[in-house]
């Protein structure tokens, strides 16, 4: 709905500048034609300039827009249509949730509930089956690669970014220790870069740019967790600057110039500045719960 409003004001803003050049465009032909300086001379362009202009707002009232407004609401309507089914099913499971507990004890009205509640969950799984899918992504084809490098003795890949030119990064940790690999199209490492100590966990990793990731790692030794930036540049890892937080860094996503960052029971948002703009979510009795949550951010 929001895709199809979007490309309605589009198409209204190009008429009603269309509508504006076609006026500017006849007020500098009048402007710049001989005419006498007479009165007698001047009360026919004006007449004609204010005839032509009023036949210009005619076009542009009787113009596609109000064809394509029609449209916009005919490819609403179905959206609108299972809009309201969702909020009819979620307004009848909600209230039959209420009422159950309120009925225990009491078989008659516990068994019409029941069985009123096994409807409404029945409807709602087939309304779901008819207008969502569950097929999110694809699979067109697979295929193994070895890239493990000849010091390797222990290795656990954390994370996993493609780049847009196929070259693949990856975060490992290797004999207790983190380090980021570059791999080519063909999927052979080409540059390594050493993250943090030993001491240290390397958790997370999510892409920025076109060629920057950020790294989210855990530092056991103090309270201070980070996120360290990683530029590839002619095929070689060039670390860059870090970012420092008060809180664990065990998951990390970018969205449109902002970083999620999981602390273990929470999700924050900050600027790539390392700026907190709020707090997202938080469930201090789960430790796990905030990467998770950022994973589907």
């Amino acid at each position: 709905m929001k895709s199809f409003k979007v490309s309605y004001k589009e198409h209204e803003r190009l008429i009603v500048d269309g509508l504006r050049v076609n006026i500017v465009s006849y007020l500098r032909e009048c402007e710049t034609s001989t005419v006498n300086t007479t009165h007698e001379h001047m009360q026919y362009p004006i007449s004609e300039m204010r005839e032509a202009i009023k036949y210009l707002l005619a076009d542009f009232e009787k113009s596609t827009i109000k064809e394509n407004k029609e449209e916009l609401n005919l490819k609403q309507a179905p959206l609108k249509v299972v809009r309201y089914s969702c909020i009819r099913l979620h307004y009848e499971l909600f209230h039959l949730h209420v009422a159950i507990p309120k009925v225990l004890g009491k078989p008659e009205l516990s068994f019409i509930a029941s069985k009123k509640c096994l409807e409404n969950i029945q409807q709602s799984d087939i309304f779901i089956q008819e207008n969502f899918s569950n097929k999110v992504f694809t699979v067109n084809g697979k295929s193994v690669h070895y890239v493990e490098m000849l010091s390797d003795s222990y290795e656990c890949i954390k994370s996993i970014c493609a780049l847009p030119n196929g070259q693949v990064l990856i975060a490992e940790n290797v004999n207790k220790n983190n380090r980021v690999m570059l791999l080519d199209q063909q999927y052979q490492v080409v540059s390594h870069l050493d993250v943090s100590a030993a001491l240290n966990d390397m958790q997370d990793m999510c892409q920025i740019t076109p060629t920057e990731v950020a790294v989210a790692v855990h530092i056991y030794a103090s309270k201070t967790d980070e996120v360290q930036f990683i530029t590839v540049i002619h095929r070689e890892l060039v670390s860059g600057r870090k970012l420092q937080f008060q809180h664990g860094c065990y998951g990390i996503a970018h969205h449109q110039g902002d970083l999620f960052i999981a602390s273990g029971t929470a999700l924050f948002k900050y600027t790539m500045n390392g700026k907190l703009d709020r707090r997202l979510y938080v469930d201090a009795f789960t430790d796990g719960t905030g990467r998770k949550h950022c994973g589907s951010s």
